[in-house]
């Protein structure tokens, strides 16, 4: 392929996706703001509350999967579930669960790979999330959290002064939806340059021979730059995509998203100020686990014909 072909193919790829993203993330990004509005903080402390190891974890996870946010929101509500006295192991589950299952990342996901793989590698994480942060919590890991204190009193004055009602409700979410989307576009608009710079330059012999199905490497490779190269979902499933049609395979792909996603560097540097260095590197070995684990069991689904 010339030069003037490959800069025309790049730049058809960089406005399909960009303008497909754009409207998803809207659309999105809109239901997310709904969730919010209807399952508020407080909300999941009181339905936590009491809740044991078991059923807590799920439901844990599942408040995790619901919470749209990205790691300068998540790590405040783990403060203030940690404050309310949740179990701590029902916690790790809600910060496991939180990065890896929000909307956003499945929208995304579901758009650019598939309903299957989306739905697969929702089922993985998910009980992921349950089982390990349950296990985190009988391992009394709950030792290594630091004494932070939490504030309240502007939450409360916050909530209590929002409008209730649907209509209030609708138009916080659209506010949210718009606001979050302002933030994100530059994010967004940079993934899908890389992935278009990807789709016209880079040979599919290179991504194949670096990091296709045949490399026993590429899994955990794959997992372990996923950290430093992740930015925001916005950013990294577009460049996953189009690495995965180059040739790359896909249990590598997928180990990419959840290293990436689940240990990213302003996620782990926020966790250290409120877990000791031994639960922050516990932390990311669990992560990176379930990345590789994740990839090892999408290879297979893939050399079996299920993919």
């Amino acid at each position: 392929m010339d030069f003037t072909s490959a800069i025309t193919t790049a730049a058809g790829f960089f406005a399909v996706i960009t303008a497909e993203l754009v409207l998803l993330f809207i659309g999105i990004s809109f239901l997310v703001g709904l969730i919010h509005e209807y399952v508020p903080e407080e909300r999941m402390r009181r339905v936590l509350a009491g809740r044991g190891h078991g059923a807590g974890n799920f439901i844990g996870a599942g408040f995790g999967a619901l919470t749209p946010f990205c790691s300068c929101s998540t790590i405040p509500i783990l403060l203030g579930l940690l404050d309310a006295g949740i179990p701590f192991g029902v916690c790790m589950s809600f910060l496991i669960a939180s990065p890896l299952l929000n909307p956003v990342i499945l929208s995304l996901l579901a758009a650019l790979v598939g309903v299957v793989p989306t739905a697969i590698y929702a089922g993985i994480t998910f009980l992921a999330a349950a089982g390990l942060g349950a296990l985190l919590g009988k391992l009394g890991y709950e030792r290594y959290v630091k004494d932070v204190m939490v504030e309240r009193d502007g939450e409360e004055a916050c909530a209590g002064g929002a409008e209730s009602g649907h209509g209030p409700r609708v138009r916080r979410a659209l506010d949210f939806s718009l606001a979050l989307f302002r933030h994100v576009l530059p994010y967004l608009v940079l993934g899908a340059g890389i992935g278009a710079f990807i789709y016209g330059f880079v040979p599919e012999d290179f991504i194949v021979n670096l990091a296709g199905p045949q490399n026993p490497l590429a899994i955990p490779v794959a997992a372990l730059i996923g950290i430093p190269m992740y930015i925001r979902a916005e950013t990294i499933i577009p460049i996953s995509a189009v690495l995965l049609e180059k040739g790359m395979g896909i249990g590598a792909v997928m180990a990419l998203i959840i290293g990436g996603a689940g240990a990213s560097i302003p996620e782990v540097t926020l966790l250290s100020a409120i877990f000791e260095r031994r639960l922050v590197g516990v932390f990311v070995g669990v992560i990176l686990t379930v990345a590789i684990a994740t990839g090892i069991a999408f290879s297979i689904l893939a050399a079996g014909g299920v993919l």
